[in-house]
């Protein structure tokens, strides 16, 4: 920490620049939060994360196919139950190319699911303009691939360290603390965050792994609610401190 400074006595444009980065990456975490409600959340059908979520999402539910596990998850609301029972019935019989347009799931597929799954909705979707996208996720599902783990654990690696390397950042000039704490607040949810993505590589090949992504997500989210509101409450809240006892901390 540069002596003489914290966060009590710091001038006012630092205490708005560092509280408007930590009010936008706050909403952002939240934002980050309910999207993993909405998708990993929704893998066994019921809204909240379970263990059955994330052994699902990564493992796969290798009794049913992927369409028909995904039709019963986290996309069971974007399609009404006749299509759904259509789609799922295609499946369960083949998943035959010559059945395709007599069975009436092309058709759904068309009308439903083409808005965005495809190139032209830009969602980064699966194509189902083609058939032979429609007809790979008609296999067994074995969770997320090894090129997509690959490609989220590098994004999530890279970016996320960059947050709690800023968040940590402010959270230096806290003095409400004691030493041994503070290194543990900073220090925690980057030992969690390789926690949580090496767990999701694990649950891959052995679903016992879940725990450990739900254990490693926790101590990123306490870490940086602990930090957050410490830091805002002393930047803002807290009685200015004589820079005289900042070497104490």
């Amino acid at each position: 920490m540069m002596k003489g400074y914290n966060l009590t006595n710091i001038g006012t444009p630092l205490k708005v620049l560092f509280t408007s980065y930590l009010c936008v990456v706050g909403i952002g975490y939240l934002m980050a939060v309910t999207q993993i409600l909405l998708t990993h959340g929704m893998a066994d059908g019921k809204f909240g994360l379970s263990v059955d979520d994330i052994v699902y999402s990564y493992y796969g539910n290798r009794t049913g196919t992927l369409i028909e596990n995904k039709l019963n998850g986290s996309m069971k609301d974007m399609a009404d139950e006749p299509d759904r029972v259509t789609i799922i019935k295609w499946v369960r019989d083949g998943a035959k190319e010559s059945t395709f347009e007599s069975s009436g799931a092309k058709m759904v597929f068309e009308n439903t699911c083409i808005a965005c799954h495809s190139e032209e909705a830009g969602m980064g979707l699966p194509d189902f303009t083609k058939f032979e996208n429609i007809k790979e996720r008609a296999k067994q599902d074995t969770g997320a691939s090894v090129k997509s783990l690959t490609r989220v654990s590098h994004i999530h690696l890279f970016g996320i360290a960059f947050i709690f390397f800023f968040v940590g950042a402010i959270f230096v000039f806290a003095t409400s603390v004691p030493v041994w704490l503070k290194s543990a607040a900073i220090a925690m949810p980057f030992v969690s965050q390789i926690m949580d993505i090496s767990s999701w590589w694990l649950t891959k090949f052995d679903p016992v792994f879940a725990w450990l992504v739900m254990i490693g997500g926790s101590g990123m989210g306490l870490a940086f609610a602990f930090m957050w509101f410490v830091s805002v409450y002393e930047m803002w809240f807290r009685k200015h401190e004589d820079s005289s006892v900042i070497d104490e901390h």
